[in-house]
């Protein structure tokens, strides 16, 4: 007999990670490929950040910290929320988790039990849903509009059909970078406490947001589970390093998981990590850059015939519509790669219903890289017609 493989185990491949295997394929080949595929900075961990972690290996000893985090990391990501936002957060609240994929097992685990109904947006990032799915958890995606973001309104029609448990929302988004106004923002988090719907704020791409401040979901005062993490505005994808702020209810339960599972975040990636918020004037420049390719992008992506499916507002993704030129865009991605050498990723992973006609661009790459990247694509449609 064979071995037999669980249930939950049986979830959706994430379809960006298989694209990027096979541009690195094809880079180890020889082949100048662009990868537009994959949300991760081109750009390293800023020097001080890397200087941190040099000083870290030259003490010679790494090793477990408490499961909530070393203090002093804590304390520096509460004094960034007096910082940049002018909320006070006490560091009691505060957990460092391994990524924050580590935060999103954390809090799916300790907020929700199997058979729950937790909502989630469609378009998403699929983490979400497959996850949720190998924790026997029932997703509920609720379809956007033209606006990219959640709405108090769309989750009360979704409540009343199917009572939820919990909302999990990005802001700005993955896959279409939009961003929840801040009115709006309040409303949602107001319904979801009346309804005593578990409210958890995904806020991995702040200060990535190119229309106005950022609004955490902790200035309102409904209590609400918090998730960040230093891979995107920080440079540091690779070094597995978040956090979480929690309803004060949720942290010890949230220890104890975090003490079987994970143990600790990284020692050497925490005391790195530290140094982050010094690096703001690097980091702006990085996301000056970004903005750069935005533009670009906003204007360049459409000529191609790709409409631009949700506000460009935050992060560093385009979602687009391509059934000007194909209906499956699997197939039309796997494509592009194998004769134009530029990646993206079919919409399939962020929308099981409606991703077979959009795309997702990155543009976390160089400005020079994103301008070729859009000059091949379109040599290649040319070439199609």
């Amino acid at each position: 007999m064979g071995i037999s493989v669980s249930r939950r185990s049986a979830v959706e491949p994430f379809h960006a990670m298989d694209v990027l295997a096979e541009a690195n394929r094809l880079k180890a080949e020889g082949h100048d490929v662009i990868s537009m595929a994959v949300g991760q900075p081109s750009d390293p961990a800023p020097e001080i950040v890397r200087e941190a972690a040099r000083e870290a290996l030259a003490d010679g000893r790494i090793g477990y910290t408490d499961a909530l985090g070393l203090a002093s990391l804590r304390e520096a990501i509460a004094a960034h929320y007096a910082d940049h936002y002018g909320v006070k957060v006490p560091i009691s609240r505060i957990v460092v988790t391994t990524g924050s994929s580590a935060a999103f097992n954390l809090a799916f685990l300790t907020l929700f039990d199997p058979g729950d109904k937790v909502a989630i947006t469609a378009p998403g990032y699929p983490a979400y849903r497959n996850i949720m799915a190998s924790l026997g958890l029932e997703v509920v995606e609720i379809p956007l509009g033209e606006e990219g973001y959640l709405t108090a309104a769309q989750l009360a029609e979704a409540h009343e059909r199917l009572p939820l448990r919990g909302v999990l929302f990005a802001s700005p988004a993955n896959p279409t970078g939009a961003i929840i106004p801040d009115s709006e923002l309040e409303k949602l988090l107001e319904y979801a406490a009346s309804c005593g719907i578990a409210a958890i704020s995904d806020e991995i791409y702040h200060r990535l947001n190119y229309v106005g401040p950022d609004k955490t979901a902790l200035a309102i005062p409904p209590d609400v589970t918090v998730i960040n993490s230093f891979s995107k505005y920080y440079c540091m994808t690779g070094w597995r390093i978040g956090w979480m702020v929690l309803p004060e209810e949720l942290v010890r339960p949230v220890e104890r998981v975090q003490q079987s599972l994970y143990i600790s975040a990284p020692e050497i990636s925490q005391r790195a990590a530290i140094r982050a918020f010094e690096a703001s004037r690097e980091l702006d420049a990085v996301r000056q850059r970004y903005r750069q390719s935005r533009d670009m992008l906003m204007k360049r992506l459409p000529q191609l015939g790709f409409r631009i499916a949700a506000p460009m507002d935050g992060a560093f993704y385009a979602y687009c519509d391509v059934s000007a030129h194909t209906n499956d865009s699997m197939a039309f991605a796997r494509r592009m790669l194998a004769e134009a050498h530029v990646a993206a990723t079919p919409g399939l992973d962020f929308d099981t219903v409606e991703g077979h006609r959009f795309m997702r661009f990155s543009y976390a790459g160089s400005v020079g890289d994103m301008v070729e990247a859009t000059n091949r694509i379109e040599r290649w449609l040319n070439g199609l017609n």
